[in-house]
């Protein structure tokens, strides 16, 4: 089974001069580079008519028209997978993702995955871009996440993201005594060294980080935190890059800090805490068909509020 696609683009003024792959990338952000390269490469996208190559420059004005099918996503097997769905209609599913859990299927977590169930509970996925799956959240971060259940929902849903109308908000356990709140406002990267990690570069890609003080404690912050961007690990970096890692952070937040003096139970939690402190904890957008505003709210996890507590009583 297959799902026609027809879209149609006008390249912007900001676009002016691009190589034909990294405009489409652009206007129709639903498809990852490589399958419009494909796509190009076959036909199916055409410039002012006719058929470029993707290195090829284009200029403001020109038409892209995208007139392809796309075949259903038979890479990854449905699987049984829980799932907290904290509402379903018929255009998206919007869940709470536990710890440990990873989103989308990646060399060493090929099973398993929430992909894979989101395939079994709704067979439809197939035949959306990554089974529906709008934004991300790391394996070991919690919280709400939004699922298009069509190809229309996914395309108002990602075009809501680039437009900085989603309203994601976090909390987030940092180490150290902040002062007050702030914004981070520093582009991110691939770190030059190690792949894995992303970081503050000269010529990365803008990031924009909000964060607002909700307490302090001995030696640590419990705060809120707001995206209007959504880079791959952009709080964890920002957080770092200012020098309140998250607690429990594997990749940032550097050696295991115990306070001195600290009671044996704190010492306990902080050397258990085993992931990042940070939650998804609000999630709100304009519903892709009725227009209608939502948004939800999910509790922190009880490690966390665990943490919370044990943080509290050693002042």
């Amino acid at each position: 089974m297959t799902t026609k696609i027809s879209l149609q683009a006008l390249v912007p003024p900001t676009h002016d001069g691009s190589r034909l792959d990294q405009a489409a990338a652009a206007l129709f952000p639903e498809y990852s580079r490589g399958r419009l390269q494909t796509w190009i490469k076959e036909g199916g996208l055409l410039v002012n008519g006719k058929q470029l190559r993707g290195k090829d420059k284009i200029n403001a004005g020109d038409k892209l028209v995208l007139e392809t099918v796309l075949a259903i996503e038979e890479a990854h097997a449905p699987e049984d997978v829980d799932l907290n769905i904290v509402y379903e209609d018929d255009d998206v599913i919007v869940l709470n993702k536990p710890v440990n859990t990873v989103v989308h299927p990646a060399a060493g977590n090929r099973t398993g995955t929430l992909l894979n169930g989101l395939l079994h509970h709704c067979p439809q996925l197939k035949e959306i871009p990554r089974a529906g799956i709008v934004h991300r959240l790391d394996k070991d971060t919690t919280g709400l996440m939004v699922v298009a259940k069509t190809l229309q929902a996914h395309r108002i849903l990602v075009k809501q993201l680039q437009r900085r109308e989603v309203e994601r908000e976090y909390e987030a356990i940092v180490i150290g005594v902040m002062t007050a709140g702030g914004t981070v406002d520093l582009p991110l990267g691939r770190h030059p060294v190690h792949r894995q990690k992303r970081a503050v570069i000269e010529n990365g890609k803008d990031a924009v980080t909000h964060y607002r003080v909700l307490n302090r404690v001995r030696a640590h912050t419990h705060v809120v935190v707001q995206l209007e961007t959504g880079r791959t690990h952009q709080i964890r970096v920002h957080m770092s890059h200012i020098r309140y890692p998250l607690v429990g952070d594997p990749l940032y937040g550097g050696r295991l800090q115990i306070p001195r003096g600290c009671s044996g139970a704190l010492t306990q939690s902080l050397k258990d805490f085993r992931r990042q402190a940070l939650h998804a904890r609000r999630l709100g957008f304009v519903h892709p068909r009725t227009g209608e505003e939502l948004s939800w709210e999910a509790a922190l996890p009880d490690d966390m509020q665990a943490l919370l507590v044990v943080l509290r009583e050693d002042q």
